[in-house]
């Protein structure tokens, strides 16, 4: 059961963190203040202020090349979701169904095949099974 609870805790933090470069962000942030306030975890505006906080720093992180940080607030939620699932296990059902509702399954495996050739590639090239808004500029 524990595994599973950090399957999904992991699976949550991704969305989430995907979630905070887009625009559909305040709708998410909302959803995540609900689920955290529920648990008695702070205050809603306490949540939401450090989800800003965090955003912010993603954000930053993301414009610059920061991957480190970027990866940080990812872990810094893994951990949180994972402390809050371990502590009320029928909060895995909430997380659930806010990851059903941004289309985020932690059931599903995606099976990625890469392979680059011709030579030397002069390019931005990115391998992974998830990639989020992706923004070149020339």
């Amino acid at each position: 059961m524990e595994a599973e609870l950090v399957a999904l805790a992991a699976a949550g933090a991704t969305a989430f963190v995907e979630q905070m470069a887009t625009d559909s962000w305040e709708h998410v942030r909302d959803r995540i203040v609900s689920f955290f306030s529920r648990r008695g975890d702070a205050e809603d505006e306490v949540v939401e202020e450090e989800l800003e906080l965090l955003r912010g720093e993603l954000t930053e992180a993301l414009s610059s090349g920061d991957e480190q940080t970027a990866s940080d607030v990812q872990a810094e939620w893994r951990t949180r979701l994972r402390r809050t699932l371990l502590a009320d296990p029928a909060a895995a059902a909430e997380l659930r169904s806010v990851l059903n509702e941004l289309d985020v399954s932690p059931d599903t495996q995606h099976v990625v095949h890469n392979s680059i050739s011709g030579g030397v590639q002069h390019a931005q090239v990115i391998q992974a099974g998830s990639v989020g808004p992706v923004h070149q500029h020339r």
